[in-house]
């Protein structure tokens, strides 16, 4: 079994968590997210409003001293307790001590190496990045497209792309292979995130503070870009 820990269990975290869980040969430890309490992450992982109730049974612990201050807390899952840490720094977690082969790292704040490589420092032995990389020379892996890159013994950090390029690159990829391409262009048509405003609020681009829900937002895309990282023989071709 595969010792699996969770770095952010935001709307990622969680969807990764409901997908692995009890599956294969992955065993998820620990979770670690400085903002969740344990009743809440109790309570989001169960009741989801897209993906609906989590089939498995879900409780919570939390344990406090005589000040009332939590010294430990998680969720019980199927009657098994998974810790929730609350650190912001990962080179602070206890990845080592806890035996973790793989993090998630689900924050979407830690895409450097540099960053990325302070759960290794923490103990882990890799990490998988679940959002575009920002460094070059870590690997953008799109499985069914090139996964075979892929190198188990040196590849220790890793980045599974973006929702939108795991969309383009397996279509862009049979059409290169069996056709070849000359000059694509890509329009993506994306639900609204937690980075756009519920209602009309100030945001650094002006579009993304109007209220999402009743709003269709033009704006950029760097899938295609990420495609040709995926696939090289499309680049300059996107």
């Amino acid at each position: 079994m595969k010792k699996v820990a969770i770095n952010g269990f935001g709307r990622i975290g969680r969807a990764f968590f409901r997908i692995a869980y009890g599956k294969g040969d992955l065993d998820i430890v620990a979770i670690n997210d400085p903002f969740i309490s344990a009743e809440q992450a109790r309570y989001l992982l169960k009741y989801d409003s897209v993906y609906h109730r989590y089939d498995s049974e879900v409780e919570f612990y939390e344990d406090k001293d005589i000040n009332g201050n939590v010294t430990d807390q998680g969720i019980i899952v199927s009657g098994n307790k998974i810790p929730i840490l609350r650190e912001m720094d990962p080179k602070d977690l206890p990845w080592g001590e806890m035996g973790i082969d793989v993090v998630i790292e689900s924050t979407g704040k830690f895409l450097t190496r540099e960053k990325a490589s302070l759960h290794l420092a923490g103990g882990a032995k890799k990490v998988l990045l679940s959002a575009p990389a920002k460094d070059k020379d870590i690997p953008q892996i799109v499985y069914g497209v090139n996964n075979d890159a892929y190198d188990k013994e040196k590849d220790l950090i890793i980045s599974a792309a973006s929702c939108t390029t795991n969309s383009l690159a397996p279509v862009a990829y049979v059409l290169e292979r069996e056709f070849g391409i000359v000059h694509a262009l890509m329009s993506t048509v994306h639900g609204y995130t937690a980075d756009q405003r519920i209602v009309d609020a100030p945001h650094a681009k002006f579009t993304r503070g109007r209220t999402a829900a009743a709003n269709i937002v033009p704006t950029t895309t760097g899938a295609a870009t990420a495609t040709t990282k995926v696939i090289p023989s499309l680049a300059g071709k996107m």
